[in-house]
């Protein structure tokens, strides 16, 4: 082989690796990973400004994710109007990005996932109206908040009864809806959410006071037997004339991250690869105590750790059909070069280059919390201290609480 032509051969398997690591540079994940920093430090000020930036400026094809990890950061930090606003942008451009375009499938077949215009995991699609949900409940808005959880539940059943996925619904979005039942005074309403809730969870602990309480309010005497057996320690009386409750949201440590890996979360693929989710490092202790008196510990209602790995886990055959189909596309490139340089070399290195290129799709959510983990208490009205001690600080919050409605105060901690 003449030397000129094995240099020139080399340079073209050279520059597909560079480009493949040029590309993985400037992946969404590596390039936001200072906006979570600051995110994860309470400096949300930057976070937001670096999130904003990759909107307007970004690639297009993570401007989803953009959004929504903007609107979680606003979230975080009580900005809840602002919020409402991106969250309700990325919801719409959620929808629209889910008539898939032919040309981008085609287009990802020969090159990367990564080249895909990111759409969101199912369970991410519905923390978009859970944390529209949660925005709208602590500006007292509880009808706006009502539609959120309403969608999530509509989308689950959708999901389950339509689409034959193998989900359950979000027990944190029913458990959501009976408190803004309660606080309307919908009792009946409430009661069928909190039992909704009860069922998923399978144990909604120190949570479970009002459901008691409604089934025998609202006169269900077979619930209520039922209940007492399931919950002998709750005492169910009314509320006094005066008093008053505290629901705490604590949005709690850091959702999974996606990695390289098989089905069964192997070695690093290329020829075949998809992404696998693993949990990340955070503290699981958390405690809420109400004017200094003995901590609560709050109860986890909704795992995303176990949901997102549910769900993708869901569509993991579907992405190594997928990957098996690339598989044949870029063998028959290979074929092909190799047929019109009559080089067996020239046709192996085009598809080790292209195999290389072939990276799993790691962008998700990765601002969304671990847990959704809730304390709740009974106390006269007027203002009172919650002490909230998660992630390994400690932070005091004062609430004012009025007479037979429930106060919502939602917290993130990492």
């Amino acid at each position: 082989m003449a030397l000129p032509l094995l240099a020139f051969r080399w340079s073209v398997a050279l520059g597909a690796l560079v480009l493949m690591v040029t590309g993985c540079a400037g992946d969404y994940v590596g390039r936001t990973k200072g906006y979570r920093e600051a995110y994860e430090s309470y400096n949300y000020p930057p976070a937001i400004q670096g999130f904003q930036s990759e909107i307007s400026a970004g690639p297009t094809i993570d401007q989803l994710l953009a959004m929504m990890d903007e609107g979680m950061v606003l979230h975080a930090a009580g900005k809840f109007e602002e919020s409402i606003k991106v969250l309700a942008e990325a919801d719409k451009l959620s929808e629209k990005l889910d008539f898939v375009s032919v040309s981008e499938e085609a287009k990802v077949l020969i090159s990367s996932e990564r080249e895909r215009a990111y759409r969101g995991e199912d369970f991410e699609k519905l923390m978009i109206s859970t944390l529209q949900a949660l925005n709208y409940g602590q500006l007292g808005k509880d009808e706006d908040a009502l539609v959120e959880v309403r969608r999530v539940n509509e989308r689950m059943q959708r999901m389950i009864n339509e689409e034959k996925k193998p989900y359950e619904q979000l027990a944190v979005a029913r458990y959501l809806a009976a408190v803004l039942w309660e606080d309307q005074n919908h009792l009946d309403d409430a009661f069928i959410d909190y039992a909704a809730a009860n069922e998923l969870a399978g144990d909604l602990g120190t949570l479970a006071e009002p459901l008691v309480r409604l089934a025998k309010q609202t006169g269900r005497d077979e619930a209520f037997k039922s209940l007492q057996r399931q919950y002998p320690w709750v005492q169910p009386q009314p509320l006094a004339a005066d008093e008053g409750q505290v629901l705490v949201v604590l949005e709690a440590g850091k959702a999974p991250v996606k990695t390289n890996g098989s089905k069964t979360g192997g070695p690093k693929a290329e020829v075949i690869a998809v992404p696998v989710f693993h949990d990340r490092q955070w503290i699981h202790d958390s405690a809420v105590s109400l004017d200094g008196a003995a901590p609560v510990r709050p109860t986890t209602v909704t795992s995303l750790e176990q949901v997102a790995k549910i769900h993708l886990d869901h569509r993991i055959d579907g992405l190594i059909a997928r990957q098996f189909g690339a598989l044949a596309i870029r063998s028959g490139i290979a074929y092909g070069a190799a047929k019109a340089t009559d080089s067996e070399v020239v046709g192996l290195l085009t598809f080790l280059a292209l195999s290389l290129a072939n990276q799993p799709d790691l962008r998700s959510w990765m601002s969304l919390p671990a847990e959704f983990q809730l304390a709740r208490f009974r106390t006269p009205s007027g203002v009172h201290r919650l002490t909230v001690v998660a992630g390994g600080g400690a932070r005091e919050v004062q609430v004012d609480v009025r007479p037979r409605r429930v106060t919502l105060v939602v917290l993130r901690s990492y």
